[in-house]
């Protein structure tokens, strides 16, 4: 009865790829904050080697993703979060009425807020990745671009943050997605209430 009640979501390397980014990203945001925070610095002390922590989770951060392209899972949901479909555009109407339930909200696997979640949060680590590399390696740039890329890295950094917090806002509020990115399987039953065209695509 367990087996037909539950919907397997996710492959162990997804959800290891999904602990192991969110570390680094984590450590990340965390080793920021105490370089631009004076009162945090001033706790924690030891700058060198925060700076050092911070480069190389930065540095680190694409590894999982790569590693993870291995997953034949993995790149089918990669494949899913590239793809706009139009009920993806009837989910964000929706979203902007306040409409709710399965028949407002249509969804696949991943509904458009995940999808623009996913895609925003890739070019954003891709353009730390690219700034923090520039103010890194001085010599790679003249001083204009290294200006130019600190001041990027900065803001930048200032939006993943508030990103990821509304992000584990919304998995807070969710204890069965939660379930899911934990032990790889959901309830029908929350399937076809925040994703009923994955039924049935499937």
């Amino acid at each position: 009865m367990e087996r037909t009640a539950r919907r397997r979501r996710f492959t162990r390397a997804e959800r290891l790829l999904h602990r192991t980014t969110a570390a680094l990203m984590l450590l990340c945001i965390v080793t920021a904050a105490v370089l631009y925070v004076p009162q945090l610095a001033e706790l924690v002390g030891r700058r060198y080697l925060v700076v050092t922590v911070h480069q190389w989770a930065g540095l680190l951060l694409p590894v999982p993703f790569l590693l993870a392209l291995v997953s034949r899972a993995f790149r089918a949901d990669l494949r899913r979060l590239n793809r706009f479909a139009p009920y993806d555009r009837a989910w964000l109407r929706a979203v902007r009425r306040r409409e709710h339930g399965p028949s407002a909200r249509p969804a696949g696997k991943f509904n458009a807020g995940q999808k623009i979640y996913a895609a925003w949060t890739a070019g954003a680590v891709l353009v730390m990745l690219g700034t923090g590399l520039l103010m890194w390696f001085t010599g790679l740039a003249p001083l204009v671009w290294r200006t130019s890329a600190t001041f990027v890295h900065d803001w930048l950094s200032l939006a993943v943050g508030i990103a990821v917090a509304g992000h584990i806002a919304m998995a807070l509020a969710d204890p069965e997605a939660r379930r899911g990115m934990r032990t790889g399987s959901v309830e029908r039953q929350w399937a076809r209430d925040h994703h009923p065209r994955w039924l049935e695509d499937e």
